[in-house]
């Protein structure tokens, strides 16, 4: 398909990434009402869902980023108007991130996609939708593309595409810039719940054995995955992590429509991360580049009304390029 134009112009502040992608956290109040249902996974741990029903007979599961969880602003505000359009919505917590610890070592990462299919075979199992759409945001929009990528024609006909938002597709150039001094504020705010959250593990699990002078003065990804994800995910290194991991290699592979949005003044995002080439050639993969939004923005202005692009270009997609079910 080819790359979409982007109709997203947003007014002075928004038009600079970094006031875009700190806007939404800091100051938007948004908050949604869910029902919660705790899974038992295959390997003895548990999901926490957070559903939003209106009675529709499309789910949309969301999918957030690092460090995030159902609570995260950008989740929040979707699952409110993916309401207002008539959709039901589930939230999926990563494992460790529902507010309560997980009962494994092993939390998640950028390309653990058994999870995902986990969960939409228990949607399928327990749930009579007619249409499944799958939304991810950052580390979810990763997860959402390499699923359906992986999938390929053997998707489940329920499931009828995607949309991902601000994604490191290729994760080696996008770690890149994230160790650029540009990021240091952002690093800070990921490093600061990570490291909390090895400490745990650590203590939980003593054979997992920390060196807690190497986490303390870690100030890289790669220093963490080195710490944390090679060896509990059984990775030979950060770059094996990169290459199995990362979402590019699989979007020729997409065969249900499936959106990509990324903002080309998104500080976290590498050129690698904007493929042009790869939606050209696919019938199935779209593209949209957005000159601004910054990470996980997209914010307009300050009013409040004007103010949700992203939300309604979610739905839009939806709407206009999703073939959906209704009977």
């Amino acid at each position: 398909m080819p790359v979409f134009s982007s109709d997203f112009l947003p007014t002075m502040p928004f038009r600079n990434g970094y006031f875009n992608t700190t806007y939404r956290p800091l100051f938007m109040k948004d908050k949604a009402t869910y029902t919660r249902k705790r899974i038992t996974t295959w390997d003895h741990d548990f999901f926490d869902l957070d559903f939003s029903f209106v009675g529709s007979k499309t789910l949309v599961l969301l999918i957030h980023g690092l460090e995030g969880s159902s609570n995260s602003k950008y989740m929040a505000s979707s699952v409110n108007h993916l309401k207002k359009e008539g959709l039901d919505t589930v939230c999926f917590n990563l494992r460790g991130c529902s507010g309560e610890d997980n009962l494994l070592l092993s939390t998640y990462h950028s390309g653990k996609t058994e999870d995902v299919d986990f969960v939409i075979k228990y949607l399928l199992k327990n749930y009579d939708y007619k249409n499944i759409i799958i939304v991810g945001f950052s580390l979810g929009g990763n997860l959402t593309l390499k699923y359906i990528g992986e999938q390929g024609e053997n998707i489940s006909p329920v499931v009828k595409g995607g949309v991902a938002v601000s994604v490191p597709i290729d994760i080696a150039s996008a770690e890149f810039e994230m160790d650029k001094l540009k990021n240091k504020f952002y690093m800070e705010m990921f490093f600061k719940t990570m490291r909390n959250k090895l400490l745990e593990k650590a203590y939980k699990f003593p054979e997992y054995q920390l060196d807690q002078g190497k986490l303390f003065k870690a100030t890289k990804f790669k220093h963490l995955e080195h710490l944390y994800t090679v060896p509990v995910f059984g990775f030979e290194s950060p770059e094996d992590y990169w290459q199995k991991a990362s979402s590019k290699p699989y979007l020729l592979n997409i065969k249900k429509p499936t959106l990509l949005i990324n903002a080309k003044d998104d500080t976290f995002l590498s050129t690698a991360c904007f493929p042009y080439e790869e939606a050209e050639n696919s019938n199935f993969f779209f593209f949209e580049e957005t000159k601004f939004g910054g990470h996980v923005g997209f914010m307009t202005s300050f009013k409040p009304i004007e103010n949700r692009w992203l939300e309604h270009r979610i739905a839009r997609f939806i709407k206009e390029n999703i073939q959906l079910d209704i009977l």
